[in-house]
């Protein structure tokens, strides 16, 4: 099936097409296209709508399967839902026992790369996976943890969501320049689906801060354990101009795996997939479509 740039985006501005119960929340689940399976981790704070740029490159390859975490998109969560790293790691391990994927291939971006790593390694339900500038063994740089250092101050969230609400301020170093190399693409839908409603609404922007206030360094300085358990193909993309997961990190963290390789996607950043959405596709179609 073929699906065109604006069919994408519009399967996020519609309600999910189901919801999965994981216990402590409900994950909200869109799926489209066919061949082998492929689960889609987001990270913060961002949510599925994220991988909407890569999906006309793939959904004529394998069945893409999209889900919102708790606290993050169309996802539903009462006042008492952990809304933490940990849940995250629990429910996409939920979501694949109650999607029933036996055999699965992973993609996760940012803090999903880590998440995903943390549900499924060694799973052997998964028979790949694909990483996109997410978190690495060798620890975080300077720049991720003095961001981190601001969480736990009064207001960080409050002024978080007013940045959020402002194109001259967002795209300032300090805020979200940097994850970007063409730092207009903060406007429009990146615009529409993740900082209007972080500016927007209270509740939302207080779901998120609660699972950034949740990020444990000990699960960084878990991954290299965890890659020693990961057997199946990996297969890395990065962002020549990543500044918060530095592409060197990436071409050292290799050699953690028994079997991956390193794409380097020029001219991106932190979000290869959105402002190079045709090579990442590229580089990831060959694990994905791996028997």
């Amino acid at each position: 099936m073929s699906m065109s740039q604006a069919e994408a985006t519009d399967l996020f501005r519609r309600p999910p097409q189901r919801f999965l119960d994981v216990g402590s929340g409900e994950v909200a689940h869109r799926t489209v296209g066919s061949g082998p399976d492929v689960l889609f981790v987001h990270g913060w704070p961002v949510h599925s709508a994220t991988f909407r740029l890569l999906l006309p490159h793939l959904v004529d390859h394998v069945t893409c399967h999209l889900i919102d975490l708790p606290g993050a998109g169309s996802s539903r969560y009462a006042a008492d839902t952990p809304l933490t790293i940990d849940n995250h790691i629990h429910s996409v391990r939920r979501s694949i026992d109650l999607l029933g994927l036996d055999h699965v291939a992973v993609v996760g971006h940012d803090s999903g790369g880590m998440i995903a790593r943390h549900a499924l390694a060694g799973d052997p339900r998964v028979r790949a996976l694909g990483l996109i500038d997410t978190e690495q063994s060798a620890g975080l740089t300077m720049k991720f943890k003095s961001f981190l250092a601001g969480r736990h101050m009064p207001g960080f969230g409050a002024t978080l969501g007013w940045a959020a609400g402002h194109p001259r301020v967002r795209r300032t170093r300090l805020v979200l320049g940097d994850a970007f190399v063409d730092r207009s693409l903060l406007d429009g839908e990146f615009d529409e689906f993740f900082l209007q409603p972080l500016h927007m609404s209270k509740t939302y922007r207080n779901a998120t801060m609660r699972l950034l206030k949740s990020f444990d360094f000990q699960l960084v300085r878990d991954l290299g354990a965890l890659h020693r358990r990961i057997d199946v193909p990996v297969q890395l993309v990065w962002g020549e101009h990543d500044k918060f997961f530095p592409v060197q990190w990436a071409r050292e963290m290799v050699g953690d795996f028994r079997d991956a390789r390193l794409t380097v996607i020029t001219d991106a950043g932190l979000f290869a997939h959105e402002e190079r959405p045709a090579e990442v596709a590229q580089a990831l179609l060959p694990v994905l479509t791996a028997a």
